[in-house]
């Protein structure tokens, strides 16, 4: 039975505001997981979307204590890394990998021996850059769905969820862009809405 998991990363909360955007709950709604690819900073953004669907979280460097923030709690639903086996594929959770690479040393291979060193996922989703993309590199499907808060790194505005579908060893993602109404499929080659306040 195929698996259509909610992504979300960056929320930043509550320092880009007191709350999450409705339309990203209204955007997850019969969801089977949300994956938090990490900088959540307060985990009752987790108990709110745990509402929707079971929640998997990537511990980010904002959890820890990064910028002066508080360092959080353990919480058996945030792990630096998941590995989970979903449709018969290899999913990763983590905050971040380098997408597009740097190499020698930013490498994608790099930071699976690092996160994922018992088993190389067929997918990966992170997040830290707050730019959305979609990427296939030596043969992974890397996916970040970029922020919902902090476009872009820009000021606090509606920005971007993404989608994973998997089903029988296949998988497909997809970027959302948040608007006043709802949510509606990202335009790649558009001038995003954070470029023309």
């Amino acid at each position: 039975m195929a698996l259509n998991i909610g992504l979300i990363s960056d929320t930043h909360l509550p320092e880009a505001s007191n709350v999450l955007w409705d339309q990203v709950y209204a955007a997850f709604e019969g969801a089977d997981l949300i994956f938090h690819a990490g900088d959540v900073h307060e985990f009752w953004v987790l108990d709110e979307l745990e509402r929707i669907a079971p929640v998997y979280c990537a511990r980010g460097n904002g959890e820890d204590g990064g910028g002066g923030r508080p360092v959080q709690p353990e919480d058996p639903r945030v792990k630096y890394a998941w590995l989970l086996q979903l449709e018969g594929l290899w999913v990763g959770l983590t905050h971040y990998v380098p997408v597009p690479e740097r190499p020698p040393n930013f490498t994608l291979a790099r930071w699976i021996e690092r996160f994922f060193p018992e088993q190389a996922p067929d997918v990966i989703v992170s997040g830290d850059t707050h730019v959305e993309r979609i990427a296939t590199i030596d043969g992974i499907l890397c996916v970040n769905p970029g922020s919902p808060m902090y476009p872009h790194n820009y000021d606090t505005q509606l920005g971007t969820v993404g989608f994973l579908r998997l089903d029988e060893g296949e998988a497909q993602a997809s970027v959302w862009q948040l608007t006043v109404d709802g949510i509606e499929p990202f335009e790649w080659d558009a001038v995003p809405p954070w470029k023309r306040r």
